[in-house]
């Protein structure tokens, strides 16, 4: 890897961050056009209401599925610990 000048490296962050602003800010003037009217058209109160209930389940259940792998891999990586253990005390006897 090739060494870069911490000021280089300043401008580059600096660069990337004013570009990505400049992004957003002329990304945003449309987003908010049209009378508040967004891609799905205009929505009831009954299709906002079953969207944030479709958030408030999402987040549960990611959290549930995340936990069950994590323990999935946890009990994967303590049955391996265990065997590595058995069979490095068979080598040596």
């Amino acid at each position: 890897m090739a060494f870069v000048p911490v000021r280089l490296r300043i401008h580059r962050f600096l660069a990337a961050v004013s570009l990505a602003v400049l992004s957003l800010l002329a990304t945003s003037a449309p987003a908010l056009a049209a009378d508040g009217t967004g891609l799905a058209g205009r929505v009831s109160d009954k299709t906002i209401t079953f969207f944030c209930f479709g958030v408030i389940l999402f987040f549960p259940i990611l959290v549930t599925v995340l936990s069950l792998v994590q323990g999935r891999l946890e009990a994967n990586k303590d049955r391996r610990r265990h065997e590595l253990e058995r069979f490095g005390e068979l080598d040596e006897s």
